[in-house]
């Protein structure tokens, strides 16, 4: 239990909404269309978590901006179709709303999509700010995107807590100071994200309540 957390800052894709599918399938789409029979499901799973230019542009340094356009036409178009909620993320939301706590979306997307993941899944009305994409210069785990957040909600790095479900969430934690915590449901498997060694792991959302102290 950490009393002195008011602040959590949360990833999206893969710790908030189950975006999994649609991630693997976008990728799997994009990628079949330049290099057909190359890629499999097992070989975009690495992708999941680094922004779309650093994940192109390891690939095809060349034709970044048209992969991520291919990448965003075929995302939109199946978005609703794919997307859900982890179970018991809406009603651990609420409470910590319900009981004070300051909430900020730190996410790699842009805002346009993340508003989108938020609205399918109800989650909108529950977060005092949001940092995007569009927001930085430099994306997870440059402490950048965290340090907005903060600077935002008026709160400090002693203050907060960062929860996700890839390396990326939990070394900027680590980068901005805060206390982080991984979640067990990562599509990279629990093993993975222990490996960078959280301050806390998640077994189901509602674990998030007894660490602050609810």
């Amino acid at each position: 239990m950490n009393r002195n957390i008011d602040t959590i800052l949360f990833d999206l894709d893969g710790t908030l909404i189950d975006t999994n599918e649609l991630i693997i399938s976008s990728f799997l789409h994009t990628l079949g269309k330049y290099y057909p029979n190359k890629y499999q499901r097992e070989d975009v799973l690495p992708f999941m978590g680094p922004s779309l230019d650093e994940t192109f542009g390891s690939i095809a340094p060349d034709r970044v901006e048209e992969m991520i356009r291919e990448y965003r036409t075929y995302n939109n178009a199946n978005h609703d179709f794919l997307v859900k909620e982890f179970i018991g993320v809406n009603q651990t939301i609420e409470i910590l709303k319900d009981k004070g706590f300051k909430l900020a979306i730190v996410s790699t997307k842009i805002l346009d999509t993340i508003n989108k993941g938020l609205k399918l899944t109800k989650l909108d009305p529950y977060f005092d700010t949001i940092i995007a994409l569009d927001h930085v210069s430099k994306a997870k785990p440059d402490p950048e995107s965290i340090f907005k957040a903060l600077d935002q909600l008026d709160s400090t790095k002693e203050q907060a807590i960062m929860v996700g479900d890839n390396f990326h969430d939990i070394l900027a934690g680590k980068n901005a100071g805060t206390k982080t915590a991984g979640v067990a449901w990562t599509a990279k498997g629990r093993d993975y994200l222990a490996q960078f060694k959280p301050d806390y792991m998640l077994d189901e959302m509602s674990d998030l309540l007894k660490i602050v102290g609810v």
